[in-house]
């Protein structure tokens, strides 16, 4: 799934392609990917507009629109924005769920079933794409989302969405992150407490900094909370540098018969807020292992 990093380089990739355009044309035909809005709504709400800037908290990213209204852009499961020039040809602008081998040697992932004519090689023509707007430079940006369960939704509610983890101040992340009886990872992953982090990419950064997934959140001392600050900060960029959260340096190991690459003990997995968590049997335990 996108997680922060990989929405970043979605938003990075919308800014690139829409912002001091206008969009001359749009497709919202997609009634499941845009509902609650009917088809034409999003359409006419948003041809003839310019595209002030593009926005996210979290994974959550929207366009900002020169009439003040926004245009909200979630990728999903499984979803990437693509940008595609006029007459374009080999590999797209492409930023959200990296791309397989498969579509790397030929884009098309055709429909299975619909009245979606037969893929031409692009995402936009007929293939997985979802939402399309067409800007006035013949740019187009492109939805594509092969399980569909991506969103478009016009001026989307943020309102119930902590601050960034990417932007977050260590004073403000101590607060938030510190209370209550959750496991660690549970309370991490709350996109009301902090916006961002999704199961990678916790795993990631509780194993960075060895601590347990299952300890409850306001075990941690003060001075851990502000260390672990700097290390959500850290892995978080780490992610962006590297291209994604799913080439961090633990996330190899998460399965059965690998061991911790850092002291080699074996990697454990259980459930933990609802997802399925690896962790270093020995420096992650809780509680914690006798020496």
């Amino acid at each position: 799934m996108p997680e922060l990093p990989e929405v970043e380089a979605a938003r990075a990739l919308a800014e690139r392609w829409t912002v001091g355009r206008t969009i001359v044309a749009a497709d919202d035909a997609d009634e499941w990917v845009c509902r609650p809005h009917p088809p034409g709504e999003i359409v006419t709400a948003i041809v003839g507009r310019r595209v002030e800037s593009v926005e996210r908290i979290g994974k959550s990213m929207w366009l900002v629109l020169d009439d003040g209204s926004r245009l909200g852009l979630h990728l999903g499961m499984a979803g990437r924005l693509v940008g595609l020039a006029p007459e374009s040809s080999g590999l797209p602008d492409t930023a959200g769920e990296p791309l397989t081998a498969r579509e790397r040697s030929d884009w098309s992932m055709p429909v299975r079933s619909g009245s979606r004519p037969t893929p031409t090689g692009l995402p936009g023509e007929g293939s997985w794409s979802r939402f399309t707007i067409e800007l006035d430079d013949g740019g187009r940006l492109v939805l594509f989302d092969k399980r569909r369960l991506g969103r478009v939704r016009l001026n989307p509610d943020l309102s119930g969405l902590g601050p960034d983890a990417l932007l977050v101040d260590e004073d403000t992340f101590v607060t938030r992150v510190g209370r209550g009886v959750l496991p660690l990872k549970a309370r991490l992953m709350d996109q009301a407490t902090i916006a961002g982090i999704g199961n990678l990419l916790c795993d990631e950064i509780l194993w960075q900094a060895q601590q347990p997934p299952l300890r409850p959140a306001s075990d941690l001392s003060e001075a851990e909370l502000r260390e672990l600050h700097g290390i959500v900060h850290a892995c978080t960029r780490e992610a962006m540098v590297r291209g994604g959260v799913h080439l961090g340096d633990v996330i190899e190991h998460r399965k059965k018969g690998e061991h911790c690459p850092r002291c080699g003990a074996e990697m454990v997995r259980a459930t933990v807020g609802g997802r399925t968590t690896w962790w270093c049997s020995f420096e992650q335990a809780w509680p914690p292992v006798e020496d």
